[in-house]
């Protein structure tokens, strides 16, 4: 064992961060700061709990992410010398891993496949469909609209009454519909054997919390870490709850300040309430932000003096430089897209890679003029924040394939392997999968092998191929999996030419995906994976970038949570884009949107751009020019100080304004008379 004074996990610290490692109360609570070192903080006390002789298969590490785990136990690995086995993962993945191994005892069936977000939209929308509910005369909420209402539903524990009426006013009057709905969609998961990712919490809450069941799993851990437990909802809290009952050591780390996920019913409440929890609990606060100037610290101070959280804390840092955050306040969204590549290349120019540097935005689409002028540019990115690798239709179609094989009952699956026939829709698929008797029992893959459907001519010879890929990979013992993603990657190829465009690119995607199978030892193991940590792109199967690949990164603000650059671009910074104007009809809402900003600012190293454009066209593609103004962030306006402002396209505060016949001439744009003149052409 290392004496205290010669603990290499302990060199670099600062005080704040080592009476964190120290610590040896019941509960600790970390709030960290942006940028204050609290993922260094976090792998030292693993390090420390290892090397003291904990064992690592009683320590549970819960992160945002797989990697983020990942990451942190290397950094724990490396202050040790040694491996590890410490449980690390998601909330949704440590669940999902307890409830493998007590699966029976819930009444779950040990070959019970999760179904992603779009998975359990799919399945809203056959309950829907088959309801009759998508036929009444008044308009029936859509399946993407069910998924979110019983999600939250289920994530923050309160009556579909009262979260109708907060967040789903316009439903209200269908709570009857829905109701039918979300009982029809439950009695469906249970009659497949699927679970969705808040089935995931809920049954292992049950796990914890039930008598019967909670014995065995009380004494699991002696060590609980918990990282981003500000982004908690109530079910994932009383996992943590139940998991530590047996006398574990609980150590949360967050930061009220970057709450941002309210949309998943997500609380810093439960950030607050962790003291009253666990009694005993030490509260540690890390302030000393290593990553931005001070500047960039000071507006971000200014921002959270607008509306101060439960633990009021200011950022402060050595890092040296003293430039200025920059406003830019530009003509139109072309002119600001304009102006935010030409800060990119300047910053290239000055020694600032383009992977060093990031745009980041409210929502997606805040991005579409920029990509335009990007690729006119020639410069390269990559979009973070959009459609995600998985949710891409033909790997879908692959994983679809391997879910097949693991759960034939799994009647989504069928219908989507199906519909991939040639000459095959969705009434067809939904008869094969009925003559299968998907729904009826466990044999469906058998009567496919023994005696195929009847298909349409056009899609006969693709059955025969389809059951003899899907025998192929359903052997005993199971084939290894990287085998079994060649042998369908093979089968979907001509099918791909003939389905999508760009079908060899499609197919090396799911080369891509086969080298991802070679790190799991079954199917199953490789489609939890999938199912609760997706890869974002083929970029991330492939590892990190060769030193010769370069591209700017473009992220919503939501994707750049835990993300750091040297310089950063906040984008389309205007009222009713950031707040937007879908959360600001309560404070609670409009709190989220200023630390969502918050998040952003403070992503920064040493350059930090922000801006908005003052013309909004209501018809970018029209014939004429109307538009209407906008106005800067609410949260920008008390900060203006705090920036160097400039113009793009503008005339400066400073500038002569022109006269006022030139004014009417440019108000009257030539687009409106051609407009005028075309349109008495076609009424003549």
């Amino acid at each position: 064992m290392f004496a205290v004074t010669e603990a290499p996990w302990l060199d670099g610290l600062n005080d704040r961060q080592r009476e964190a490692v120290l610590d040896d109360g019941p509960a600790l609570l970390i709030v960290a700061g942006a940028g204050s070192g609290k993922t260094r903080t976090l792998a030292a006390r693993v390090a420390r709990l290892l090397a003291e002789g904990a064992a690592p298969d009683r320590i549970l590490l819960v992160t945002f992410s797989r990697r983020a785990a990942r990451e942190l136990l290397l950094r724990a690995e490396r202050m040790t010398g040694g491996a590890t086995k410490v449980w690390g993962g998601t909330f949704h993945a440590v669940a999902n891993r307890l409830l493998r191994q007590h699966a029976p005892a819930l009444g779950l069936p040990s070959a019970f496949t999760v179904l992603d977000s779009s998975d359990a939209i799919d399945l809203f929308g056959l309950v829907r469909t088959e309801l009759g509910l998508a036929q009444q005369s008044r308009r029936f909420p859509k399946r993407q609209t069910l998924a979110s209402i019983y999600s939250r539903l289920v994530n923050a524990q309160v009556p579909l009454s009262e979260v109708l009426s907060h967040s789903f006013p316009w439903c209200a009057a269908e709570i009857d519909g829905i109701r039918a709905a979300f009982e029809a969609y439950t009695e469906r998961k249970r009659e497949q054997g699927v679970l969705d990712f808040d089935d995931l919490l809920l049954y292992a809450r049950v796990l914890v919390q039930d008598p019967a069941t909670a014995a065995a799993v009380h004494d699991r851990f002696d060590h609980i870490l918990v990282d981003e437990y500000q982004d908690t909802n109530r079910l994932q809290a009383d996992l943590l709850a139940g998991l530590a009952a047996g006398g574990a050591r609980v150590c949360a780390v967050g930061d009220d300040a970057q709450a941002i996920y309210g949309f998943r019913a997500g609380s810093a409440d439960h950030l607050a309430e962790l003291p009253e929890r666990f009694a005993g609990t030490t509260v540690v606060t890390l302030d000393q932000s290593y990553r931005s100037t001070k500047p960039i610290l000071d507006l971000a101070n200014a921002l959270l003096d607008q509306q101060p959280g439960r633990f009021p804390r200011r950022l402060w840092g050595e890092r040296g430089g003293n430039a200025k955050p920059l406003l830019a306040v530009c003509a139109d969204e072309a002119g600001q897209a304009v102006w935010v590549c030409e800060q990119v290349l300047e910053r290239a120019d000055r020694g600032i890679p383009l992977r060093e540097q990031a745009v980041l935005f409210r929502t997606g689409h805040h991005s579409d003029g920029l990509e335009v002028e990007l690729a006119r540019r020639n410069i390269p990115f990559h979009k973070y924040g959009g459609l995600k690798f998985l949710e891409a239709g033909h790997v879908k179609d692959l994983v679809a394939l391997l879910r097949v094989l693991d759960n034939p009952r799994d009647e989504l699956a069928w219908q989507r392997v199906l519909e991939m026939l040639d000459g095959i829709g969705p009434a067809k698929a939904r008869r094969i999968a009925d003559d299968l008797g998907v729904r009826r029992d466990d044999a469906a893959l058998r009567r496919l092998f023994e005696q195929p459907p009847a298909v349409p001519e056009s899609a006969a010879e693709e059955l025969l191929g389809l059951s003899a890929a899907l025998e192929a990979c359903a052997g005993e013992p199971e084939p290894p999996v990287v085998a079994q993603v060649d042998v369908l990657q093979r089968w979907c190829a001509p099918v791909f030419a003939r389905r999508y465009a760009s079908a060899g690119t499609r197919v090396e995607d799911l080369v891509a995906l086969g080298g991802m199978a070679t790190a799991h030892s079954s199917r199953r193991h490789l489609l939890s994976d999938l199912a609760l940590d997706p890869p974002a792109s083929t970029s991330e199967l492939a590892g990190p970038p060769h030193l010769d690949d370069d591209y700017l990164v473009l992220s919503t603000i939501h994707s750049a949570k835990g993300g750091e650059w040297r310089a950063v671009h906040v984008i389309h910074v205007a009222d009713g884009n950031l707040p937007s104007d879908m959360a600001i009809s309560d404070s609670a809402g409009l709190e989220e949107e200023r630390r969502l900003l918050y998040v952003a600012l403070t992503r920064a190293k040493e350059s930090l751009a922000v801006s908005y454009p003052l013309r909004f066209y209501h018809r970018r593609h029209g014939m004429d020019d109307a538009h209407t103004y906008g106005q800067p962030s609410r949260f920008v306006v008390p900060m203006r100080h705090l920036f160097d402002e400039v113009h793009v396209g503008l005339p400066s505060p400073a500038e002569p304004v022109a006269a006022d016949g030139d004014r009417r001439i440019r108000s009257v744009p030539a687009t409106r008379e051609v407009s005028s003149l075309l349109g008495s052409l076609w009424s003549a």
